[in-house]
């Protein structure tokens, strides 16, 4: 238990730090005429993340990493865009074997399964777009 104690005091420490800086940043002029100003915070939502990851998660997000799972469906869709835009059997072969193995790759650290076809208004315009039985 210690330990998790020493995890909350220096995280309040950090948080004073912070605000504190945020602070002298506001007296400063630092903050004034910033992109955006004015305009509604798009937050992200991490109420699935406990809450003492939450500023570790932000941090290794705004750095441009993302958790496996999140990149394996980044490039699903980029596949699935792949095949709805091939023109050549060979190009549709491909693809829809990439599709495939992403699947897998994504279903193998799951406890539920993906399937594609649950989202049916996505599979049917999927289908249509591409002009062939899928």
């Amino acid at each position: 238990m210690r330990h998790k104690t020493l995890n909350y005091a220096h995280m309040f420490l950090l948080d004073q730090l912070a605000e504190r800086r945020i602070a002298e940043a506001i007296q400063r002029g630092e903050l004034d005429n910033l992109p955006g100003a004015g305009k509604p915070l798009i937050l992200d939502d991490d109420s699935h993340v406990p809450q003492e990851l939450r500023a570790a998660y932000r941090m290794l997000k705004n750095a441009g990493f993302v958790p496996p799972e999140v990149e394996l469906r980044r490039e699903i869709v980029r596949t699935e865009d792949l095949l709805a835009t091939a023109t050549t059997g060979n190009a549709h072969q491909q693809a829809t074997r990439r599709l495939a193995y992403l699947i897998m790759r994504l279903n193998s650290g799951r406890r539920d399964r993906v399937d594609l076809r649950v989202q049916e208004r996505y599979y049917q315009k999927l289908r249509s777009r591409m002009g062939r039985d899928v």
